[in-house]
């Protein structure tokens, strides 16, 4: 059965955040599942693995705690974000796949406009090639193997601790809760924004992460439209 979805217009984030728990709490097996699509008005969201020195020039924006995965980000107009609202257990699969299948329902919506979206290990969301957008090229293995010392031996660890970033620009960023194998908070997707919020932040806990939209990489497309369109890949690749 398709996921409908309920577009809310430009909204505060706080009573959005409120909803959403309010929904959640209250649902039973019979509630309904939901995809919420809307944009905010500027805000910082602070994850539970959030810490306070990834935010060092808030200026007026506001700063909210919240109870999702993850780090900081910034919302603002010309961003997409979407809230799915779905029961995992009736849906049929973990947390795991949920996250992949919101990751799948990015990278397909960028490729409707002629985007490559890439994933990389250790740091969820959707990256692009800087160099080469539209290109289909898959990204070296991330994070790389790290090579032997001078004595022949690998590191114990055996990969670099920090996913690596190089050449890539952040467009779709990730944070969820579950809670009693129902879902919220969501993605978000990055269309024609004032990215100079997140000059403010290292977004999602990470130094010098650039952050990009579709307007920077020479996209032009309307907020609905690109709204339209994640809504559908949504309600396909989470319901399938």
């Amino acid at each position: 059965m398709a996921l409908s979805a309920r577009f809310l217009g430009r909204v505060d984030y706080l009573p959005t955040y409120e909803a959403m728990q309010t929904l959640t709490a209250g649902r039973d097996d019979s509630t309904a599942d939901e995809l919420w699509i809307c944009e905010h008005n500027p805000v910082y969201t602070q994850g539970l693995a959030g810490k306070s020195e990834h935010i060092f020039n808030p200026g007026s924006i506001p700063v909210v705690q919240t109870n999702r995965g993850g780090q900081v980000t910034y919302h603002g107009p010309g961003q997409v974000v979407a809230y799915p609202l779905i029961d995992l257990k009736r849906a049929g699969y973990f947390v795991k796949e949920y996250v992949f299948r919101i990751e799948e329902s990015v990278i397909r919506t960028l490729l409707h406009f002629g985007i490559t979206g890439h994933r990389v290990a250790g740091a969820p969301g959707i990256y692009v090639r800087l160099d080469d957008p539209a290109g289909h090229a898959l990204l070296p293995q991330r994070p790389m193997k790290i090579a032997p010392d001078n004595t022949g031996a690998e590191s114990p660890a055996h990969h670099r601790a920090d996913p690596d970033f190089t050449g890539l620009g952040k467009i779709g960023a990730l944070g969820i809760k579950v809670s009693r194998n129902c879902t919220y908070h969501g993605v978000a997707l990055n269309v024609a924004m004032d990215l100079e919020p997140y000059s403010r932040i290292n977004p999602c806990g990470y130094q010098a992460l650039k952050t990009i939209d579709l307007s920077t990489i020479g996209v032009s497309v309307s907020w609905q439209e690109a709204a339209d369109v994640l809504a559908q890949k949504l309600s396909l690749y989470l319901t399938q």
